[in-house]
């Protein structure tokens, strides 16, 4: 593999005609995906931009193709997140088989009506293979039978669609391999994040995962952090330009999550905006959440954020334990039969998160608030509630579906302006860095706060809003409401009382 990779010509950039030279982190991933002991079935290979993903991209794909690892009849094929994105690792593969004549005698290229590379030489072990570029924007990877495939940039895609049809079709095949070579996403929620985290735990010895990236708490300004993510420097990369690049970026914050993601593949907001608590930050309360606690006559505060007829409505209960750590119970509602819709339109992973109990449906295609109030009454009997902090939207329509039931729990307007936010969102902050915060990892509360950032007023008051057009919070400002209610340490309630 090694040898074969190496015989490439390096078709464009500074060493135009020269013969590549793997990176000595790209040959530890070539080791360890070709030369494990038990069969890899996913290689996952993440590094920071210009650092010569797309001709490791290219010449892998040949290896599978016409080199080392073609099969009779392979199917080999390299995903991108749109059109153009695919044919840029097209346009290599066929540059290299231009210039290297044994490889322009065996294959047969074609443009039209379909882009595809067909290996017809009868003594190449590859025979029959065939490459396609497929994109997310176009037909899915559904029918087919990939021998080999290589998701270009999968960090960018909206949904795994894609991924997920490319690697159920590997069944088709006895040994089959995916690759996937990309920066890193900006969020822990993104799908490629999940399949990073996953290969990293080393559950499962058919994926491997070599991630290379600067450290979360590192000096993102800093000569020798930047260096150690880039070994491209001074071979095809310009360690100048990425230093100009980075001096650009302590002077115009905007810039700086751009930056931190690409040079230095750190999961960060890459549209200019910083999130409300990064996930490293908000990783550190992942402490189990005891929930006995709320029912053993501690005093219990909560937050409601209501949604559209069509979205999350949410709920966080919070009560300190005797260390003084803050516990947040997440409570998650939603429409039941729009559930597989938004899965797919928000990038979420609604429908996991119904089955595994972190959310949870209401009939029909709208929120049903009589249902809502039901549950809220079921939830808080035996608990020493004190009160529940709601923003005014649609609460109306709640409390006339509670007198419904018979049942009034004790509930605050939260004006959810910059001044009722102010010293809420200072000391949520303080909590989470301090890792005083017990949520269990909920997955739902953990995607909400890394939907959020925040807004600010002329006088520094801050407030929670979304960063993403399908991102939602509701569970975020739900947690922020409770927070006010423990700070301020309300008069406690009996919420037995109240229901008798």
């Amino acid at each position: 593999m090694i040898a074969f990779l190496e015989f490439l010509p390096i078709t464009k950039g500074k060493l135009t005609g020269k013969k590549l030279k793997l990176l000595p982190n790209q040959r530890q991933f070539i080791e360890a995906v070709y030369g494990a002991k038990k069969r890899v079935r996913l290689g996952v290979f993440s590094a920071p931009r210009g650092n010569g993903k797309t001709g490791l991209t290219a010449g892998l794909t040949l290896c599978h193709l016409l080199g080392p690892e073609a099969e009779f009849r392979g199917e080999c094929y390299s995903a991108a997140i749109d059109r153009q994105q695919a044919a840029l690792i097209a346009d290599e593969m066929e540059a290299i088989i231009l210039q290297v004549p044994e490889f322009a005698d065996a294959v047969n290229m074609r443009k039209w009506p379909h882009r595809m590379i067909e290996v017809t030489k009868a003594d190449n072990p590859g025979i029959g293979s065939k490459y396609r570029a497929l994109s997310a924007d176009a037909g899915r990877a559904h029918g087919l039978a990939p021998s080999f495939w290589v998701y270009d940039e999968m960090a960018q895609a909206k949904n795994r669609e894609l991924f997920d049809a490319l690697q159920t079709a590997m069944g088709k095949r006895k040994a089959a391999l995916g690759v996937i070579i990309s920066t890193q996403a900006a969020s822990d929620e993104h799908p490629f994040s999940e399949i990073i985290d996953l290969g990293l735990r080393e559950v499962d010895p058919a994926i491997v995962v070599h991630l290379l990236a600067a450290p979360a708490d590192a000096d993102p300004y800093d000569h020798a952090v930047i260096a150690a993510v880039n070994p491209a420097f001074g071979k095809f990369l310009d360690a100048d330009d990425v230093y100009a690049e980075a001096a650009r970026a302590r002077e115009m914050p905007s810039f700086e999550s751009a930056f931190r993601n690409l040079r230095l593949n750190q999961r960060i907001a890459v549209d200019g905006v910083e999130t409300f608590i990064p996930p490293e930050v908000w990783a550190r309360s992942e402490g189990p959440l005891d929930r006995e606690l709320f029912t053993s006559g501690r005093p219990v505060y909560g937050g409601l954020d209501l949604s559209g007829r069509v979205d999350l409505t949410a709920m966080v209960l919070a009560c300190n334990d005797d260390a003084g750590n803050t516990h947040l119970w997440p409570f998650a509602w939603t429409p039941g039969d729009t559930v597989a819709e938004r899965t797919l339109r928000d990038g979420a992973h609604y429908d996991v998160w119904v089955r595994q109990g972190f959310m949870q449906t209401t009939p029909g295609p709208a929120i049903d608030l009589d249902w809502v109030a039901a549950e809220i009454a079921r939830i808080v009997v035996g608990m020493n509630l004190v009160t529940i902090s709601y923003d005014d939207w649609h609460m109306d329509h709640l409390k006339q579906a509670f007198n419904r039931i018979g049942f009034m729990p004790p509930l605050d307007n939260f004006v959810q302006g910059f001044r009722s936010f102010g010293e809420v969102v200072t000391a949520f902050e303080v909590a989470a860095a301090e890792g005083r915060f017990r949520h269990g990892g909920h997955p739902v509360l953990r995607w909400c706060i890394a939907n959020t950032t925040l807004l600010k007023d002329p006088a520094g008051n801050r407030k929670p809003d979304k960063r993403r057009k399908h991102g939602r919070i509701d569970l975020a400002v739900a947690a922020l409401m409770a927070m006010r209610g423990v700070m301020n340490q309300a008069e406690t309630v009996d919420i037995n009382a109240l229901i008798a």
